[in-house]
């Protein structure tokens, strides 16, 4: 049960095989290679796999030598060969979809001997093939167009001119019959209803023709009668085509139980056909991804000759150079991001997990070892629903793998250590690595910490790879070197952009301390901060000119309450009415003006001054005579003079 323990972990997913299987299914024409390719996993057995493989590269040769082969949808019959098998009688219309599945098989025998002209094992599944041709001749013989042939048997044949004998008669007589009635007619010719032929007769001649009544029009005007000299014939036609339908009965069941004889046959022809079209589905595949047949061993070692990931275009893939193993369990591929390591070792895994499974690999040449396990961490793994952040989803990932890896694994895990503190992160990359090499796995890890270089450089079994990039274009290269350490590049990104002497200065002592005093500082970081030409003289970063916030501008209180005096005569925008201010501008900078027929409420900013008060009143005149009704003023008046019970003076509006 390893096997299936081997696709339960996510590897699978996150190395996108997947998007493997879903091309490889649309290569495929029957329902069950179908579910074979869905259900496609890797074997644990060196000799399965080896096979598997060699089928793979003898169904690409057939391709390429003997083009597609005739491969056929095999949808109904399996249900319908059941059919007959427990003694049900197929229809025309299914009698030649077998057929037409015989005549599949046989153009597939003929292009698998074609392919035995090339000495390889593939063809000779013909030998399981059985087009029945006898069978298949049979039923083309006696079915054509979907029903039976009238030469099928010379009773049908006989049977069915009879037949049309009597329905030309029948139009005879009924012809007859309206000629000799032409003013008891409606109209001039004769019809068919229900079956029977009529003739359209008017209500009120009913009595005049002798017949049956068979039906009448929507009026009820017009009757249709079979004419007595027709329904004699009627009689007769009947029996003609009862014998007819038995006699095309008792064909279709001599053909059904030919088939019904043969059904184990045709199904070992569905099971091989069903079986080629899933080899030939990976030939497809391998043709796709213009793949090889990799070389499989169990001696524990990884080589890849200009690789490839097989989901990328091969026109932009740049070709991978890998080698693990022969005492190198460990590889450490380091240096810019976007410069292809996840890339890269995802192409490593992927290919091992596709030759496992009997797919050719993507590569010009490789070597591949068998794994028990491809235990995989990649992507930033994040679970909100679990409340799982990076680091931890990071963390779970690598202690699963950890426990299941062994010396028959292949691990690849890909930004090791990130998500957390710099320097606890690193510790726990390093920790990993001790315990990867302590269970004596395969492993291939991406990181940007300068300790795991240096541990890489010291620890024995474990190398140093990079990633090149083109520090003058500042462009990811995508080739792996392995033997060296990469860098991160980011001091050389930053001048090239532009940074200046005394921003990379302080950066590099943040990094590496007081300068010259750090080992692991690079080499080229010195000349670096010596040669840096920034733009600037000083090596000071040059602000721009920016646009400034506009802040809003407070406008005082008692500024605003100065600008308009009550009784003062105002125009009110866009409307240019005329009115008297009766409240000056309250704190929102809001002033009440008396109109013509009331009193709004308007921002000082619609309303400009048109007369101020004090050319147009006197200098203490009583506003409230313009501002206030003479019953408002009269009960002002009256509270006055004494207080008035229940009186409430009300503000007129």
């Amino acid at each position: 049960m390893k096997e299936n323990f081997f696709y339960e972990i996510p590897s699978a997913r996150m190395l996108e095989f997947d998007k493997v299987i879903e091309q490889l299914e649309t290569f495929a024409n029957t329902e069950k290679a179908k579910e074979q390719i869905r259900g496609l996993r890797p074997s644990l057995s060196e000799t399965e796999v080896k096979a598997s493989l060699r089928t793979t590269t003898e169904a690409r040769l057939m391709l390429e030598k003997c083009g597609t082969p005739p491969v056929t949808t095999l949808s109904e019959i399996p249900e319908l060969i059941l059919i007959a098998e427990k003694g049900g009688c197929l229809t025309p219309e299914q009698l030649q979809k077998i057929a037409v599945n015989l005549t599949a098989v046989r153009r597939l025998k003929d292009y698998l001997n074609r392919g035995k002209a090339y000495d390889i094992g593939l063809p000779y599944y013909e030998e399981n093939l059985d087009p029945l041709d006898e069978i298949r001749e049979e039923i083309s013989a006696k079915i054509r167009g979907d029903r039976v042939d009238d030469y099928a048997s010379k009773l049908l044949k006989s049977l069915r001119e009879g037949i049309d004998r009597t329905e030309s008669r029948m139009r005879e007589k009924a012809d007859a019959a309206i000629r000799a009635n032409k003013e008891c007619m409606s109209d001039s010719f004769s019809t068919t209803r229900n079956g029977h032929i009529c003739i359209p007769v008017k209500k009120e001649y009913k009595f005049r023709v002798s017949g049956s009544v068979i039906d009448k029009s929507s009026t009820g005007s017009t009757l249709f009668i079979e004419p007595t000299a027709v329904s004699k014939l009627y009689e007769e036609l009947q029996e003609m085509k009862i014998d007819e339908e038995n006699e095309e009965r008792r064909i279709l069941y001599t053909l059904t139980v030919l088939l019904s004889d043969k059904a184990e046959v045709i199904g070992r022809n569905n099971a091989t056909i069903e079986k080629l079209d899933f080899l030939f589905a990976k030939g497809k595949l391998s043709l796709a991804h213009e793949g090889t047949e990799p070389l499989i061993n169990t001696e524990r070692y990884i080589r890849l000759v200009n690789g490839r990931h097989p989901l990328m275009d091969r026109n932009v893939n740049v070709p991978l150079q890998f080698a693990i193993g022969n005492g190198v369990n460990g590889v450490i591929i380091t240096g810019p991001n976007t410069g292809g390591k996840t890339v890269a070792i995802k192409t490593v895994a992927l290919n091992c997990l596709m030759a496992q499974c009997g797919l050719h690999v993507a590569c010009e040449k490789a070597e591949i070892c068998m794994n028990n396990l491809i235990l995989c961490d990649i992507g930033d793994g994040q679970n909100l629903s679990e409340n799982l952040s990076t680091f931890s989803a990071h963390i779970t990932n690598v202690l699963s793998i950890l426990k299941k890896a062994d010396n028959e694994s292949l691990v690849v895990l890909d930004e090791l250590g990130s998500g957390t503190d710099p320097a606890e992160g690193m510790g726990i990359a390093i920790a990993i690595l001790q315990e990867l090499k302590k269970s004596g796995t395969l492993y291939l890890v991406t990181t940007h910490y300068p300790e795991v270089k240096t541990y890489a450089e010291k620890e024995e079994g474990v190398v140093n790879a990079r990633m090149t990039f083109d520090k003058e274009s500042l462009a990811p290269l995508y080739q792996l070197v392995i033997g060296e350490a990469g860098e991160s590049c980011a001091f050389y990104i930053a001048k090239k952009l532009g940074m200046p002497e005394s921003m990379l200065q302080r950066a590099a002592v943040a990094a590496y301390g007081e300068k010259n005093t750090c080992d692991r500082k690079p080499a080229e970081l010195t000349n670096i901060l010596q040669n840096n030409k920034a733009n600037d003289a000083k090596g000071e970063l040059q602000k721009e000119k920016s646009a400034h916030i506009r802040k809003t501008k407070n406008i005082a209180s008692k500024n605003l309450s100065e600008k308009f005096r009550r009784g003062d005569s105002v125009m009110i925008y866009p409307d240019k009415k005329i009115g008297i201010v009766c409240e000056t501008v309250n704190e929102k900078g809001v002033l009440r003006v008396q109109l013509p027929d009331k009193k709004i409420y308007i921002n000082h900013k619609r309303v400009k001054l048109h007369v101020a008060a004090d050319e147009l009143y006197p200098e203490d005149y009583d506003f409230s005579i313009i501002f206030d009704s003479v019953e408002t003023r009269k009960a002002r008046h009256r509270m006055e003079r004494k207080y008035v019970e229940g009186m409430v003076e009300i503000e007129d509006v």
